[in-house]
């Protein structure tokens, strides 16, 4: 087994005892659906390779797949005891037919994913649970109330919302206790600084910014010819479409000079190292599903962006993306009408 990775930064998720790393694995990818399918053995070899390096926070959900990540992720942890070394962090209130997810966070739902994702996880308890969207059809407080069930049973350690707008935020505090956030943040995507970011600052919540490399586009491995097939939600991403896709690209080659010029970095380190040092308590999930992907996590930790390099991110990300795009594209839609 592979050394942990000694300069792991970790952080603690207020009101709980759960420090978990300040990276974290996301597994979206690892369930196959909407990435083009999945390959189970070296996804497991991933979730291993994550825990070498140090990343104990281990992001996922049933919609993933629809059961398929959360069984990969309770495989892979189950060896070798790693349940012990990781922070399980995965969600509920999708529900879906036929492959096509709807929101549903009804206290009947929650209470039936709560019981399937522990088995598919093999364990006995949850560390995080999120809300994964707010659902229009429930009421706040109903799906506040049920999540504060789960945790006075015990069944979850630490409640979390993904989504959810400071309003949302603030219904659901009124019923059950908050302790983190998970919203879509990275170098391109910043709509949270208008409100979410500094709620979660103010109410002392946890934050896991999803989408920290931007679907892969801040890895500056994609070319202009770069194409997905139909299965890769990234076909239907307005960003990886002329004309943004040239004018993030372009963004992406100067952020690798950047990084190259002054950090002695590639922009796919720098895009992480942005997302950890926006504050002390938040998290940059890092999708991934081959070991070799994981090979920068040394590169990110360890040093620092400074507020005259994190002025000049912005005039490069300003003089490049001259129509931002942002990622509402991936909301799922409501509940059909009874």
């Amino acid at each position: 087994m592979a050394d942990t990775d000694s300069k792991m930064e970790f952080f603690r998720i207020p009101g709980t005892d759960l420090a978990p790393s300040r990276i974290g694995l996301g597994t979206w990818a690892i369930g196959g659906w909407m990435w083009g399918g999945t390959d189970e053995a070296e996804s497991v070899r991933t979730i291993h390779a994550a825990l070498n390096r140090g990343i104990t926070l281990i992001d996922t959900a049933p919609v993933y797949g629809f059961g398929r990540s959360e069984e990969i992720v309770g495989k892979a942890l189950a060896e070798g005891g790693r349940r012990a070394r990781a922070v399980i962090a995965t969600k509920v209130g999708l529900d879906w037919n036929n492959e096509q997810p709807f929101r549903n966070a009804s206290r009947a739902r929650i209470l039936k994913e709560i019981d399937d994702s522990l088995r598919r996880l093999r364990t006995d308890v949850i560390d995080l649970y999120q809300v994964h969207w707010p659902d229009p059809k429930t009421p706040i407080e109903e799906t506040a109330g049920a999540m504060a069930e789960l945790l006075r049973a015990g069944k979850i350690r630490a409640i979390g919302v993904s989504n959810f707008s400071p309003a949302q935020m603030d219904a659901f505090r009124a019923v059950a206790p908050l302790h983190a956030v998970q919203p879509p943040y990275n170098l391109f995507e910043r709509a949270i600084e208008a409100d979410v970011f500094a709620d979660a600052r103010q109410h002392g919540l946890a934050m896991l910014a999803y989408g920290s490399l931007c679907r892969g586009l801040l890895t500056g491995r994609m070319r202009p010819e770069t194409r997905f097939p139909e299965s890769d939600l990234r076909s239907s991403d307005p960003k990886f479409q002329t004309p943004h896709f040239n004018q993030y690209l372009a963004a992406v080659a100067a952020l690798d000079s950047f990084a190259q010029a002054h950090f002695g970095k590639r922009v796919i380190h720098l895009a992480l190292r942005w997302v950890l040092d926006r504050a002390p308590d938040i998290a940059a999930l890092w999708g991934a599903r081959h070991p070799a992907q994981l090979d920068p996590v040394a590169d990110v930790v360890g040093w620092r962006i400074d507020d005259s390099a994190m002025a000049e991110i912005d005039r490069i990300v300003a003089r490049y993306v001259r129509t931002p795009i942002g990622p509402e594209f991936m909301a799922p839609p409501e509940r059909a009408a009874a």
